[in-house]
């Protein structure tokens, strides 16, 4: 196992009171995101955001990282897509614990801002760490083996899901099954429809992000 390599923005190291961690999706990396961190920084004071690069070269697109391979994508098989996203769960895990160390953090003052995969991966990790974390963003996502939620969900940080109605990677019905698994397995679960938009994020969907954020986060 390897660390995991991340860019850093905002608030300067020692002095953050909250933390938002950007996690990218199939065959892009950190940097991908990171870029949100300039127009949310000004409503999110004391903010430190973390942009890590998922651990594996993205077979379809070396030049990117992936958390786990796509079968239908790049013809790995099943088990060796829970096998690796696994791999990458363990990675993501000690992160998220460096990140709270080095920046002196409770859980509850982190949040996970997913998009695509890196949704799928925030919904993965999220629920089954002890300590509830003070929130998870999903843009474009869909949650992985939603049977094996509620028996394996440890905490039920709050949750908003985005999603473009013209998305033609990830379904938008993605969202909506989702949300009913989160419900049921007690998950505070909010949605959000971004019209007219493919997969990606929208302006409306970045602004509803940013005001979940400050609530769940504090304001101060």
């Amino acid at each position: 196992m390897t660390n995991l390599k991340s860019r850093r923005a905002g608030e300067a190291p020692g002095q953050a009171r909250r933390a938002v961690v950007f996690l990218h999706g199939y065959g892009a990396d950190g940097a991908d995101l990171l870029g949100l961190a300039q127009p949310m920084a000004p409503h999110l004071p004391a903010c430190a955001f973390y942009a890590p690069d998922a651990p594996e070269p993205c077979r379809v697109n070396p030049m990117g990282r992936q958390w786990f391979p796509i079968p239908r994508m790049d013809g790995s098989t099943e088990a060796q897509a829970a096998v690796s996203m696994a791999a990458s769960a363990v990675l993501l895990n000690a992160f998220l614990d460096k990140v709270l160390a080095d920046e002196g953090l409770a859980p509850e003052n982190l949040a996970l801002l997913g998009f695509s995969q890196g949704t799928m991966m925030s919904l993965h990790v999220a629920p089954r760490r002890a300590a509830p974390l003070g929130a998870v963003v999903g843009f474009s996502g869909r949650l992985i083996a939603p049977e094996r939620l509620a028996s394996e969900t440890r905490s039920t940080p709050p949750v908003l899901l985005l999603h473009g109605d013209r998305d033609d990677i990830v379904p938008p019905s993605s969202m909506p099954e989702a949300a009913d698994a989160l419900q049921s397995a007690g998950f505070e679960t909010y949605t959000h429809v971004m019209p007219g938009t493919a997969h990606g994020i929208a302006p409306d969907g970045l602004s509803l992000a940013l005001s979940f954020l400050r609530e769940k986060l504090g304001r101060d």
